[in-house]
C-alpha cells in the first residue's frame, strides 16, 4: 500500500477544502468526499491479495467459505458506514452520521445471523440437548 500517496492525497484535499470552505462550503465537502473515495479505492486495490491469502488459509484449515464471506461483508459494511458517517460529520450533520452508524451496526447483525445460528447449533450439539 502506498501510504505516502494516500497521506499526500489527504493533506492536499484537506488544504484545498480549507481554502475553498471560506467561499463555497459545498465544494469543500465535495473535495473531501472525492479524496475519500480515491483513498478507499487505493485501499481496496491493495486488500485483494490479502483476501486471497485469507481465503487460502481458511480453505486449507477446512473452515467453510461462508464464514469468510460473512467476515468480508461485515468489513465492507464497516468501511462504507464509517466513510458515510465521517462525510456526514464533515458537512455538519452529526445526527445523520449517528443514524448511518446505527444502520451499519444493524446491517452487520442481520447479515451475521447465519453465523449465530451455526454457533448455536454447535453449542447445542456440544451440550447434548
Amino acid at each position: 500500500m502506498n501510504i505516502i500517496g494516500i497521506a499526500g492525497i489527504a493533506i492536499i484535499a484537506a488544504v484545498m477544502a480549507a481554502m475553498i470552505k471560506r467561499y463555497h462550503q459545498e465544494y469543500a465537502i465535495l473535495i473531501s468526499i472525492a479524496a475519500g473515495i480515491i483513498i478507499l479505492l487505493e485501499i481496496f486495490a491493495n486488500v485483494f491479495p490479502v483476501i486471497q491469502q485469507i481465503n487460502t488459509l481458511i480453505s486449507s484449515a477446512g473452515i467453510s467459505a461462508e464464514y469468510l464471506l460473512i467476515l468480508l461483508k461485515a468489513l465492507g459494511i464497516c468501511f462504507l458506514t464509517q466513510f458515510a458517517a465521517d462525510s456526514c460529520r464533515d458537512s455538519g450533520e452529526s445526527a445523520l452520521a449517528s443514524k448511518v452508524e446505527l444502520a451499519g451496526k444493524l446491517a452487520i447483525v442481520v447479515m451475521s445471523l447465519p453465523l449465530f445460528e451455526s454457533i448455536a447449533k454447535t453449542l447445542t450439539g456440544l451440550v447434548g440437548t
